[in-house]
């Protein structure tokens, strides 16, 4: 089975963790939150007040297992994700090895901080692109570019979240579910 972490630190944008980790689960996709600075309880309160328990914490996670690492947007959940050296050495790791990374919204700072963007045609939230040197800002809804997957904003979370299946060789599944899901 296909394994995704996906990170969560204070201040996420919500739809764009949910819709992710949904639609990868239905594609039978084994799915782990990982907390980046949870509460006690594991718990990250994402930037419109909504709570989602983690299922480790990111110093538990194993690259070796992981054939993507996902970063959702929002703010202030991008700056954390950014700022934290483990999230940075994540990416890089899963990358690596020959894994994906992906990042939506205003993540892809973090794609850039971890020196994953360099020569790679990526996408953002509008004028996020301000804040990244590396690259080549398209402005597309969603972008594929070498082992690196970008997406605008809370609106592509859905075509963000088919567009990791695909990358992860699940063609069919994403056609199955995109019927299923009623998605135009």
């Amino acid at each position: 089975m296909t394994k995704v972490a996906v990170l969560l630190a204070p201040g996420f944008e919500e739809i764009e963790a949910v819709s992710v980790v949904d639609i990868l689960r239905r594609a039978g996709v084994e799915v782990v939150l990982a907390g980046v600075e949870p509460d006690a309880q594991g718990g990250v309160q994402g930037a419109h007040g909504l709570t989602l328990l983690t299922d480790c914490l990111l110093e538990d996670l194993n690259t070796d297992d992981l054939a993507m690492v996902v970063y959702p947007g929002g703010m202030p959940g991008s700056s954390n994700l950014a700022a934290s050296e483990g999230a940075r050495l994540l990416g890089q790791a899963v990358c690596e090895k020959g894994g994906w990374a992906a990042a939506i919204c205003a993540a892809p700072i973090v794609l850039a901080a971890a020196g994953l963007l360099e020569g790679v045609e990526y996408t953002c939230y509008p004028s996020f692109e301000k804040k990244i040197s590396a690259g080549k800002y398209t402005g597309a809804r969603v972008q594929v570019c070498g082992k690196i997957i970008t997406a605008c904003g809370p609106g592509a979370a859905v075509d963000f979240a088919f567009a990791l299946l695909r990358a992860l060789g699940l063609e069919k599944e994403a056609q199955k579910l995109h019927r299923d899901m009623l998605i135009a």
